[in-house]
């Protein structure tokens, strides 16, 4: 018995491979463009590095949509502040974001969202390790306390007030030496003056005592 195999119709399989190559000359284009990845970053995901280095950059698979707001970075330190220093920016598929140049040790963190080459928004994370600290040392601050040695508080001066002579007054005489000359000279100026007074008393006496001892002739 003879068996013959049967064929299929030339035209529906023509259809089906057009159909096939379609699919993947028009889809398999716009799969690929729609998820441009980052490919390296400096500082590496993972990595330590010895300090903070002067900025981060992180390069991608095709170049970027460089618009207002398209790309953001952010970057924090092990506390969760922020050391990213302004914007960043775009040159083609490279994102460049400045750092500070003071910086603690300790693990990174890094956020980034950039704007395909096709329009489509992607964004990712990774994190870092710094070994050693950039930060200033802090400068000691007077202190507030009194010092042991205690300042002599200045004598207060006495302003003279208007209409008052600043001349000091001169000083009173009236001392107890003073008291005693004066009583003494009083004392022997009334001593004086009474012996002079007897003498004349007695001056102008003595002629007439001695014509009344002369016996008168009768």
């Amino acid at each position: 018995m003879k068996t013959t195999a049967r064929r299929l119709p030339a035209a529906p399989v023509a259809l089906a491979a057009a159909l096939l190559t379609a699919f993947l000359v028009l889809f398999a284009p716009l799969s690929a463009s729609a998820h441009d990845s980052m490919l390296a970053s400096s500082p590496e995901a993972d990595s330590t590095v010895d300090t903070l280095p002067a900025e981060l950059t992180l390069t991608f698979s095709a170049k970027l949509i460089d618009e207002t707001g398209a790309t953001e970075v952010v970057v924090t330190d092990p506390s969760g502040d922020s050391v990213a220093e302004g914007a960043a920016t775009v040159e083609g598929a490279i994102v460049t974001q400045q750092l500070s140049t003071e910086a603690p040790a300790g693990a990174y963190h890094v956020i980034w969202k950039v704007v395909s080459s096709d329009g489509h928004p992607t964004s990712g994370e990774f994190d870092f390790t710094v070994a050693n600290s950039t930060d200033a040392a802090p400068t000691a601050e007077p202190s507030a306390e009194p010092t042991d040695t205690a300042t002599a508080a200045p004598a207060p001066t006495t302003t003279a007030g208007p209409g008052t002579d600043a001349t000091p007054a001169p000083e009173s005489d009236d001392s107890p030496a003073s008291t005693t000359l004066i009583w003494v000279l009083a004392i022997a100026g009334v001593l004086i003056g009474g012996i002079v007074v007897w003498l004349v008393v007695r001056g102008r006496r003595g002629p007439a005592s001695t014509d009344s001892d002369v016996p008168s002739e009768r």
